[in-house]
Parts: structure tokens; C-alpha cells; sequence
């Protein structure tokens, strides 16, 4: 990059964005686009993807042509660049005919800065002729991860953007996206015709998030705690597995006191829209959704992301959980799993679509995931090293396994009791069962079924009574988990597999992670293990009492201005910049503007009102003297045009 291209992009940062230096990959990645390279990059969520495409667009001459899955937010986000004066458009299926021309009038005029376009757009002829008759300044593959069928959440329309290298060999491509292993990395690559293009590959730790997760009881009872005790009021996400389960969970927290919505395929188009809407615009609603729900949702004061059933993949996992704490700020991934879910999960695989290959597939991410749920180690750290980055050895000081360490034992002889009984049923008496059943049969219970099958009778039955049935759950789920059992069958009945005889013979150790008495629901008491919390890097200070009066007061002001625009209130300023102007009190349009995030555009439209809000509160202690130290300046920079970008925090 030249230096006047370096320089145009520092002032894009500055004057459009309004920060003052690029993070981490940012300017290498920003740097190679614009001098008209290809690039892979590989960055968390909230970790600032969106720059990486949107200065090359604004520095570079043309149109930046932007592929995205996300037809039901490319309104969003269009309209959020426009009010921040970026010139922005969108086409896709939810326009009228009047609308596409509008914005193809603007393309060839060269008036848009950036195009949105659905992957499935770009089949059409008639969208490629458009593209040739104008003038594009970068191709942005967003969500990139969709071109892989290793990845979690394969798109075949993807599978024919090969096509833009080939028909704009001279225009930049840069392929994003949060999540992808080393072999999902190599298929974006191999599939997009990528071959020279230079690879960037940010840190995937997301420290300010606290993962968790606990041992499934009541889950929705638990759930409520969790929401009751750590996030009351805080906008968050709740993902189940199937719609029923969504449903219930929904109406079972709106019947507690908590404004819930449910989210997924089954509702009809004009319901899910609107409750994606609400919950970018309002404060504090909890969406419970399926997986359908959260791909590019940009709302960045989402507090915790929390799963009731276990996810298929840890990819699928991590971004699920990157949704929470865009804006840097502490934030909770938190989840109940149970030897149902393992049970689950398995029977799903063995009985779905796909051939052999699939099924591998899909075996190998659940397992990856099981081993993270039943990790003894820093969950943070099983998370890097999947995505193929080094940990830290000491652990984050933010997760569960770090802050309250679990127990583990030699669980080789409770093991080889559970294979027995699992033996002794299939030779013995020609039977499969599930768990329930054999624990019953280990811990001597006579119940109706055991009577019925005469198990009472078996060598095995009562050889297990030195542990309570919780225990034995626990131990039939992480033998599940370390593949010593499967399951069989639409009743989900438990087999031995190869590894299990190497257990009944002595030859292989089987340790296990000790249950807790009772679920940790809550993060009180956490700190008792000697290590305090990580705070966060890039998250805001705790505001004293003295400032939070001012910070509320900035919240109503946004949300009244958010409501008169009919846009979420992120859009206006985010938390973090509420917190930072409330911490620095500014008293003059210079101060404000060298606020984090608060670029020209935004100190034009909103510099007045926010200062109208400081001066109708009492100054904290020392404003005035800042004040008089700093003078007062009336004067406006000379700028122009700030977006903020939909992941920067």
C-alpha cells in the first residue's frame, strides 16, 4: 500500500469510524486488499472483520461488492451505514422492482460505496451483466465458512463464487469469517479458487466471555436462575435443539418475569421478522431460538448466549457463543448438558440423512465436542487448540475448569461394572438397554422393568451401590463421550464398541471427571478457587455510582433517538461509548470527538444532544476542573461520514 493509500485508510479509520488505530490483523489485511491482493482471514466475532472490507471500498476506487447469507438483516445493515453516512445498498429477493432499479441506477452511477448481494444472486445473468457494466472496487465473501461442507453450516450457492475470480481477475477478493478449523480453512481456499491469496489468521480467544458449563438438572429451572442471579435485564439468546423445546422455554420465562420470544423455521416469516427486529431495537429481551437464529446479527450489548442442548460441533459452538459480548464487555457463554444430550445427539447422526463420509463427519465434530464439555482443563484453552492455536499453559482465568477446578478420579472400576452390565445383558439374556436401566440394575433396584426381565437376578445386580444414581449418569455419559459405549437403535440402547474390551481387560485406565453435589448455576462464590476473574482487555472500567446516573440518562436519550429513526439503538452509540463519555464527562464538541467510536458523522448529528444530556446532570467530581484546564471549543472538525462497523467491539 502506498503512502497515500496508507494514509486515506488511517482517515477513513479516524474520520468515518472514529478510532484511532487498527487492531491486531486490521492494517496488514487492510494494507494487502487495498493494493489489490486476495486474503483469507480467519477472525473471531466482534473481533473486526467488517473493516477489513469496508475501508479497501471506501479507499479503493468503485463499488465494494458484499456476498452475505443474511438477506433478513441486509436492510439493517444497509440502513445503519446510510444514516452514518456511508452510501450503501442492498438487492435481493425482499425488494420490488422499483427498488432493485433504484439501486442498480446508483451502482453504475457510482454512487454506492457498497453493494449487498445474497450468494444466490450472483447465479443470475442478469446480475453478473449489472456487475460488468460498473465499476468494483473489492469482492467481500462474508460468512466464507458456507463454502465448506466440512464446516457447520455448508450453503451450496456458495460453491459458485469461484466464478469472480475468474470473470474480475484484477479485482481483490477477501473471504471472512469467525470460524473455521484448519480443514475448513484449506476447502474456503480450494473452493473459492483462492490459491495466491495471503492468509490471516487472528487469535480466536474472546476473553471478556466466560464460558460455563453445568451439569443438566431442571434446565429450565436453572436457566431461570442463571438469568435471575447474573444477567436480569440483559438482552441474550437461549438456543435449544428442537422448536417444541423453543416454544416452552419461551413462554416458561415470559411466565417468570422475563420478556421472551421464540425464534424458529416453523414460524411463519412475518413473526420471525418481527422478533429479530425487536430484539435488535429493544433493551433486555430474551430470544430462545434454534440454530436458525444469530448468523451476522450485529447487536453488540448481547449479554449471554446460553444452550439448553448440546450443540453438533464446536464450531457451530463457538459462534453461537461469539454472539455475546461483541462490544468487549464481561459476557456469559452458558450451558446445561446431560447424558440425554450425548444419547441425543448420537442417536440424530446414526439415524440422519447423509452417506458414510457425512456421518464420519459429523461423528468426529460431536466428539471434539463432547471432549470440551467434559474437559478437566481450561475450557478456553480445548477451544484455541481446536481452532489450531497454541493456549495459554496456565489456563484463562475465566472459565469454569479455571475458576472453580473439577475433581477427577479413577473411574476404571466403575467402568468396567457398566460395561459388565452391559455384557452380561446382551450374552446372557440376548437384551439391549439404556441407561436408565442399567443403573437401576447397579445400584439393586427393584423396579417394575427389572422384576420384568428377571435382572435381579443378574451377577451384576447391586454391585454399584458405593455411588448415587447422578453418579452413575455421569459415568455412563462420559464413557459415551470417550467412545467406551455407543448407541444403538431409536431407543438409544448401549453397546460396547472396539475400545471398550481393552477396559474389561485391565489393559486401559478410564479417568473421569467428578459430578459436583449440585449444578453450578451461578458465578458467586467463584472467585474461592484463589484466582480472581480476568477482566477483560478491551472492555470499558465498571463505572462508579457516581457516573451511573449519567449513563442511564445516555442510554434513555439513545433510545429515544433510536425509537424517532426506527433503527436498533447500537446503531446510534454502542455501551462501551455510553460508558467512556459518561467516564470522561466531555464539555466540548472537541472532547466529545475524541471519544472511541464517536466519528464525524455522529458527532454532527448526535454531538449536541449528548452534551445536552451531561450538562442537565450534575458534574462529577473534577469534570469542572478538566474543563478549565482543557478550554472550551465550539468548533466542529472537519469530517464527514462514519458507518460504524457492524463488528468492530
Amino acid at each position: 500500500m502506498t503512502a497515500v493509500a496508507e494514509s486515506e485508510a488511517l482517515a477513513a479509520l479516524h474520520k468515518v469510524f472514529g478510532y484511532e488505530a487498527f487492531r491486531g490483523e486490521q492494517e496488514a489485511v487492510i494494507e494487502h486488499v487495498v493494493a489489490g491482493g486476495d486474503a483469507v482471514v480467519l477472525m473471531p466475532t466482534g473481533g473486526g472483520k467488517s473493516l477489513c472490507y469496508q475501508i479497501p471500498a471506501l479507499v479503493r476506487p468503485g463499488t465494494g461488492i458484499v456476498v452475505s447469507p443474511l438477506i433478513a438483516l441486509m436492510q439493517d445493515q444497509v440502513d445503519a451505514l446510510r444514516a452514518l453516512g456511508v452510501r450503501a445498498g442492498f438487492m435481493n429477493s425482499t425488494q420490488d422492482f422499483d427498488e432493485r432499479r433504484m439501486v442498480e441506477a446508483e451502482f453504475l452511477a457510482g454512487e454506492l460505496d457498497l453493494l449487498y448481494l445474497a450468494p444466490e444472486r450472483l447465479r443470475l445473468d442478469a446480475t453478473l451483466d449489472l456487475l460488468s457494466r460498473g465499476k468494483i472496487s473489492v469482492f467481500a465473501i462474508d460468512e466464507a465458512h458456507c463454502v465448506s461442507q466440512w464446516g457447520h453450516d455448508f450453503r451450496p450457492d456458495y460453491l459458485t463464487l469461484s466464478l469472480l475470480g475468474e470473470r474480475w481477475p484484477d479485482v481483490p477478493r477477501i473471504a471472512l469469517t469467525a470460524t473455521a478449523t484448519r480443514a475448513t480453512h484449506q476447502e474456503i481456499t480450494q473452493r473459492l479458487n483462492m490459491p495466491t491469496a495471503r492468509h490471516f489468521v487472528a487469535s480466536f480467544d474472546r476473553p471478556n466471555i466466560q464460558y460455563r458449563i453445568v451439569p443438566k438438572a431442571d434446565p429450565k429451572k436453572q436457566l431461570l436462575s442463571f438469568l435471575r442471579e447474573e444477567h436480569a435485564g440483559d438482552a441474550g439468546i437461549v438456543y435449544c435443539l428442537s422448536r417444541k423445546s423453543v416454544e416452552s422455554t419461551a413462554e416458561f420465562l415470559t411466565r417468570n418475569g422475563i420478556e421472551a420470544v421464540p425464534y424458529h423455521a416453523g414460524l411463519d416469516a412475518g413473526t420471525r421478522a418481527a422478533h429479530q427486529s425487536r430484539f435488535l431495537r429493544e433493551d433486555g429481551l430474551v430470544v430462545v431460538a434454534t440454530i436458525a437464529f444469530g448468523m451476522g446479527i450485529d447487536k453488540p450489548d448481547v449479554r449471554f448466549v446460553a444452550h439448553l442442548d448440546l450443540p453438533k460441533s464446536v464450531e457451530g459452538y463457538y459462534q453461537e457463543t461469539g454472539r455475546a459480548g461483541r462490544d468487549g464487555l464481561p459476557s456469559t457463554a452458558w450451558m446445561a448438558y446431560g447424558l440425554n444430550d450425548v444419547i441425543q445427539q448420537r442417536k440424530l447422526i446414526q439415524s440422519g440423512e447423509g452417506d458414510e463420509a457425512f456421518r464420519r463427519r459429523a461423528q468426529a465434530h460431536l466428539d471434539a465436542m463432547l471432549a470440551l464439555c467434559e474437559t478437566a482443563q481450561c475450557r478456553r484453552g480445548q477451544l484455541l487448540a481446536y481452532f489450531g492455536q497454541d493456549p495459554d499453559p496456565a489456563g484463562c482465568g475465566n472459565c469454569d475448569t479455571c475458576l472453580t477446578p473439577p475433581e477427577t478420579w479413577d473411574g476404571t472400576i466403575a467402568a468396567q461394572k457398566v460395561l459388565s452390565t452391559v455384557v452380561r445383558l446382551q450374552r446372557e439374556r440376548g437384551q439391549k438397554f439404556g441407561a436408565v436401566q442399567i443403573v437401576d440394575i447397579l445400584l439393586g433396584k427393584r423396579t417394575g422393568k427389572v422384576i420384568q426381565f428377571d435382572h435381579d437376578q443378574l451377577s451384576v445386580f447391586g454391585i454399584g451401590q458405593e455411588l448415587a444414581e447422578g453418579e452413575w449418569r455421569g459415568v455412563v455419559r462420559q464413557l459415551l463421550a470417550q467412545g467406551l459405549l455407543a448407541v444403538e437403535g431409536e431407543y438409544g440402547t448401549l453397546v460396547l464398541t472396539e475400545a471398550s474390551g481393552a477396559v474389561l481387560r485391565r489393559d486401559r485406565e478410564v479417568p473421569l471427571r467428578k459430578e459436583p453435589k449440585k449444578p453450578v448455576g451461578s458465578r458467586s462464590g467463584s472467585s474461592s478457587s484463589g484466582r480472581g476473574e480476568r477482566k477483560p482487555k478491551a472492555a470499558a472500567a465498571e463505572l462508579s455510582e457516581e457516573l451511573l446516573p449519567a449513563f442511564e440518562a445516555l442510554r434513555a436519550w439513545r433510545a429515544e433517538q433510536a425509537r424517532e429513526q426506527g433503527v436498533p439503538a447500537y446503531v446510534i452509540f454502542h455501551d462501551a461509548t455510553l460508558r467512556e463519555i459518561a467516564t470522561v464527562w466531555p464539555t466540548s464538541v472537541r472532547e466529545l470527538g475524541g471519544i472511541s467510536g464517536v466519528g464525524e458523522k455522529k458527532l454532527a448529528t448526535y454531538g449536541e444532544g449528548v452534551l445536552a444530556v451531561l450538562t442537565s446532570l450534575d458534574a462529577p467530581t473534577g469534570a469542572e476542573a478538566r474543563t478549565e484546564a482543557a478550554g472550551s471549543d465550539d468548533g466542529w472538525p472537519e469530517m464527514e461520514g462514519e458507518p460504524e462497523p457492524d463488528d468492530w467491539m
